[in-house]
């Protein structure tokens, strides 16, 4: 299972947390030094949606302004390969092809 997010968000800190606690092995991928290409963002569009995946409550967000944007859902996926720091995290690929967004600890429970 991989675990892309940045050390120092919050919700990434508690996913691993989560993990760590309970023993589960995972690989993790920081987006700051690993960024993630468009192909990688479609993957994850097509199965968890683009409003489950992009961050509207995130600084990067603001500073940006997007919200005044008024984004399309071509507009928000080509922010979200453009500006990786824009998907909410952490963003979970299990083994099967599952893939989690987000912390969430009553999902994990049941997922792990």
């Amino acid at each position: 299972m991989k675990v892309y997010g940045i050390k120092t968000c919050g919700s990434v800190k508690k996913a691993l947390k989560f993990f760590n606690d309970n023993g589960i092995e995972y690989e993790f991928v920081d987006l700051k030094k690993t960024p993630v290409n468009c192909e990688k963002i479609d993957e994850w569009i097509e199965k968890v949606g683009i409003d489950t995946l992009l961050n509207t409550r995130g600084t990067k967000y603001r500073q940006l302004k997007l919200k005044e944007l008024n984004l399309d859902d071509n507009g928000k996926r080509e922010w979200l390969c453009k500006e990786n720091l824009l998907i909410k995290r952490p963003v979970i690929e299990l083994d099967n092809g599952d893939v989690i967004v987000g912390f969430d600890e009553e999902k994990y429970k049941e997922v792990f």
